[in-house]
């Protein structure tokens, strides 16, 4: 990964990602005739929200391989990210203008539609399990204050532990959005402008190997994620290949992912320190699953399609 967010920069240390992504395939491929492997190093655009991965993979830029791997900065170090499934859907209510004071009643109010959906949101959530979650923004809400707002565009992120439990609490939050239509009188549709995101599955022997080199490295990981979820696009790769995504600290606390600070935090020597130790962690972790017999013939009884 490589992109930076908008407008915030590197708040999700996306920068680390590929230099680390990088730097761990340029330590192998000397010995990637030695070690009886190949090396393919991607780099995977559009995380957030495009599911750059998911069309790779789709395109057949993963097809042949055995297991993938990449490391992600944060404010602790885990082994594994606590992640869960997730969808992005466009939100369009159409309404009709008119002089907000003189004909109002002319209007159909898109805001309202789009007020009324977010109220019956916040009382479903009583409802949701934990894993599930529902959440966005506004990204257009009117032309001017005299006029009745007749567009309203939204974007929001629906989650759930499982692609299949995804799909079972998306109708239940379409419903929400199909009331403030109904109570306004405007036009709902929809779209998801990428593919859903799938749930994250950590390969056991990988994820042992990368615990023992980075401690061997002085890294200690925490034993509690605190129940963090977040999602991403290799959950995709993940259910088609042998896979791991590691959480490595930049000692950024209290500032954690997605905000300015983190931004910061991304570009220290603190920062810097992790991509050359998440790469060696990584290029070594490559090396013990290529050297051990019984987790190299389990690796290679799965390749990706």
């Amino acid at each position: 990964e490589y992109d930076a967010l908008p407008g915030i920069g590197h708040a999700c240390g996306h920068n680390i990602i590929a230099s680390s992504s990088y730097l761990a395939a340029a330590a192998l491929a000397p010995f990637a005739q030695e070690l009886g492997i190949t090396i393919r190093a991607l780099g995977t655009p559009a995380e957030e929200g495009g599911g750059g991965k998911i069309l790779m993979l789709e395109a057949g830029s993963f097809t042949g391989l055995n297991l993938a791997m990449m490391i992600h900065p944060g404010p602790a170090e885990l082994d594994r990210m606590g992640t869960i499934a997730a969808k992005h859907i466009e939100i369009h209510f159409e309404g009709k203008p008119a002089h907000a004071s003189a004909f109002a009643f002319l209007g159909i109010n898109a805001q309202d539609a789009m007020v009324i959906s977010q109220v019956a949101l916040g009382l479903a959530r009583q409802q949701l399990l934990p894993y599930e979650k529902v959440h966005g923004i506004v990204t257009q809400g009117g032309d001017a204050p005299n006029i009745i707002p007749a567009r309203v565009d939204a974007t929001y992120i629906i989650r759930s532990d499982t692609l299949a439990h995804l799909a079972i609490l998306e109708p239940k939050i379409m419903r929400c959005f199909e009331a403030g239509a109904l109570a306004s009188g405007a036009e709902l549709s929809y779209t998801s402008p990428s593919p859903p995101y799938a749930e994250l599955r950590t390969n056991e022997d990988l994820a042992g190997f990368y615990v023992q080199n980075a401690t061997s490295l002085g890294r200690v990981f925490d034993s509690d994620d605190s129940g963090l979820t977040a999602s991403t696009d290799m959950g995709n790769i993940s259910l088609e290949v042998a896979s791991i995504h590691p959480v490595i600290s930049i000692d950024s606390l209290p500032a954690v992912n997605h905000q300015p600070e983190f931004t910061q935090a991304a570009a220290t020597k603190v920062a810097d320190k992790a991509v050359i130790e998440g790469a060696l962690a990584m290029a070594w972790t490559v090396c013990d699953a290529a050297a051990d017999e019984s987790v190299r013939a389990r690796l290679l009884a799965q390749s990706c399609r």
